[in-house]
């Protein structure tokens, strides 16, 4: 069963192999590695340095070191669009790294999603992410990859993209999303909407090996950042560090 669910991911090749043959990454040559059983895995991931990203499912855990080109955490593999969402972003994102010298990834959430979900219902939430999904759509390149990350953010790859062209791009759809008119079934005046962004660039920090794992965590510290200080806020990680 969850052979055939990955085997619908970006039309995904689908092999299943012993921890044994996972050592043997050289021959394989996948694209990316799922792990089901991080304590059988252990020691194969403490003695090798796989080229390529990998999915635990599982609880994230700091217990147990990884050398990978990138590497994320799923705690329930289920779940088929979380699935989706964490592959593609993975695979995604390496992919442009290692044909590009710089990208650019923005993190975007929706500011006080939950209160939308718990006064108008789920039906208005997934109207209201479908409308700034939409929005954001029409602003983008055709070069420029988007795609959902975790229940009201949207992580948005921007290739041959500075840092400060990324900070303009993420004002300029903060503010679109601003003037939104978003009125649910019953209301008589327009619900506030505003999204919060988190910015980082690759390469990012000086001296550090960076993979596709860290592009995405540096674009998180931002996005919390951001949050922090108030919400409606685009953040770039770079001038984070600067500030602390």
């Amino acid at each position: 069963e969850m052979q055939a669910l990955l085997a619908d991911i970006d039309e995904a090749e689908v092999r299943v192999v012993s921890i044994e043959q996972m050592k043997d990454y050289a021959v394989i040559n996948p694209s990316l590695m799922i792990v089901e059983n991080i304590e059988l895995a252990k020691d194969a991931l403490m003695t090798n340095k796989f080229p390529c990203p990998i999915l635990f499912f599982g609880p994230t855990r700091r217990d147990v070191t990884v050398r990978a080109e990138g590497f994320d955490f799923i705690k329930d593999p289920s779940n088929k669009d979380e699935l989706i969402v964490r592959v593609n972003a993975l695979l995604r994102i390496k992919t442009i790294k290692d044909k590009l010298e710089k990208l650019s990834c923005i993190l975007f959430d929706i500011d006080f999603f939950k209160v939308v979900n718990d006064m108008f219902g789920y039906e208005w939430g997934d109207i209201l992410l479908r409308n700034i999904a939409n929005k954001l759509n029409a602003m983008i390149r055709k070069e420029d990859i988007l795609t959902r990350y975790g229940d009201e953010e949207f992580l948005l790859v921007l290739p041959n993209t500075s840092e400060e062209n990324a900070f303009l791009f993420g004002e300029r759809f903060r503010r679109e999303v601003e003037k939104m008119e978003f009125i649910p079934a019953g209301e008589e005046e327009a619900h506030k909407v505003t999204i919060s962004g988190g910015i980082s660039t690759y390469p990012c920090m000086p001296d550090v090996d960076e993979d596709a794992n860290t592009v995405i965590r540096y674009a998180e510290h931002a996005l919390y950042n951001a949050k922090h200080r108030g919400k409606n806020k685009i953040i770039q990680f770079s001038q984070m560090n600067l500030e602390m």
